[in-house]
Order: structure tokens, then sequence, then C-alpha cells
């Protein structure tokens, strides 16, 4: 979004602009679980990452199988429909039964668990196959420790995150 664009106020979009991008996401996702026939309801909120929208009812546990697939599709799709519309760095997340968090914790603790093993072997970890935004979590986890890198390594839907000690230069 650029100056001029009515939405640009003092160098960001405008709380209304984003009020406006929450709450019609909140009512296609709805209007998609209404025609669908499942019991659940989305609810829309802003947070620091962009527009949160909570799931939550009897049939939302559907969205969670095979490791969220049907909840990181609809986020897909919200996020084709409304995301351009969001600044950098915003997104249009969703959520279910606090899976997201729950993942997020899962994946700090599987950091913890890879930078101990390096540490302990000086052999480098490779996790299995992880979408970005999963990597990216153990990328920041692990940022600031002085004694390890972090690299993605393989393409498309096979890439991983390896975990290894830094190489020191001799001088």
């Amino acid at each position: 979004m650029r100056r001029g664009h009515p939405d640009y106020v003092c160098g960001t979009i405008s709380r209304l602009k984003m009020n406006e991008i929450c709450s019609k996401s909140e009512q296609l996702l709805n209007s998609i679980f209404q025609s669908a026939g499942f019991a659940v309801r989305a609810s829309a909120s802003e947070s620091e990452l962009g527009c949160l929208l909570s799931i939550e009812g009897a049939d939302s546990e559907l969205l969670l199988t095979q490791g969220g697939e049907l909840l990181d599709a609809l986020q897909q799709i919200l996020n084709q429909a409304y995301g351009r519309d969001l600044p950098k760095g915003q997104r249009i997340i969703c959520d279910a039964n606090n899976y997201r968090a729950a993942r997020e914790s899962e994946l700090r603790a599987m950091a913890e668990h890879a930078a101990r093993q390096v540490r302990s072997t000086s052999a480098a970890f490779v996790f299995g196959p992880m979408e970005a935004s999963e990597r990216r979590v153990i990328h920041l986890s692990l940022a600031n420790e002085e004694d390890l890198v972090t690299e993605s390594i393989g393409e498309g839907n096979g890439r991983r995150l390896r975990v290894a000690l830094k190489e020191t230069s001799a001088h």
C-alpha cells in the first residue's frame, strides 16, 4: 500500500481497514462452515501478527486432522482473498483449539532437544520435512545460540532444517 492510498495512515494500514479485513475473513470462514454443515464458528480479533481467527465448536477437531491440513487450507484461502491488503509481515491466521500455539511450543521444545543433541555429539541434527512456518519457528528459537547454525536444506515439500555446530575459524 502506498502513500496516497485511502487506507494509508501515518505509514501503516488504518485500524478501520484492518478491522474490515478481519470482519470479511470471519464472514467468509463462517459462510464456508455453514455451507459445509460444520458445527464451528470463527471469531476474529487483531493480533501483533495480523488478523487472528479463533475457531471453536463441536467439529473443530475435523480441522486438525492430518496435521491441521484443512486449517492450513482455510488460512491459505483467506490470505489469498484478503491478505494482500495487509501490511508487510501481517497475515491472516486461523487457529482451532489453540492448535497453533501448542504446535509452536512443541517446535521450540524440539529445537532445544536438537541443540542439546548437537552439542553432546558434535553431529548435525536434521529434522524431517517441514513447512516454512515451522522451520521459521526453529530458526528463530535457535537464532541467539552462538555455537549453533541452522539452515534449510532440500527443495519443495521435502525441505528440512539442519542444526549444526558453527565452524570456528582458526586464527
